[in-house]
């Protein structure tokens, strides 16, 4: 079992109101040269949770962070454009987020909470996650 001491964040880059799947994810990575999606979890605009990488796995999601952490993806993260970033994030996907993150931190309860931007030179994932106490516990 690898040893979890983070949880990142990230958004998918696409257009809001617009819906992607695991599957069109888990191609675009293979287009990278990924042997599969990055991403342990994807959150659906409507707020369902799939299952992306297995947890047993290291992701391929943060660069210099991917072996002990769990990279969660929200479908959205860029405004109509599909470029200008921008916080898309439904109420389905902010609850589902929440819920998430509580599973995932009673699994791992050393685990800290980031954005992808908290590691990168990028917006992903739209917002500021060390300001959403219900996330990181602050």
């Amino acid at each position: 079992m690898r040893t979890i001491d983070k949880i990142i964040i990230h958004c998918a880059a696409t257009p809001e109101g617009k819906d992607f799947t695991v599957q069109q994810i888990d191609l675009w990575h293979r287009q990278r040269g990924f042997r599969c999606i990055g991403y342990h979890f994807v959150i659906y605009r409507d707020g369902s949770i799939h299952k992306g990488r297995p947890i047993e796995q290291v992701g391929a999601h943060t660069t210099g962070q991917n072996a002990h952490s769990i990279g969660i993806c929200l479908i959205g993260g860029c405004a109509a454009d599909g470029k200008t970033p921008k916080d898309t994030r439904t109420p389905a996907q902010r609850a589902a987020l929440i819920k998430l993150v509580a599973e995932l931190k009673a699994s791992y309860p050393s685990a800290t909470v980031h954005g992808h931007n908290e590691f990168a030179a990028k917006a992903c994932p739209s917002f500021n996650v060390q300001k959403e106490p219900e996330l990181c516990g602050r």
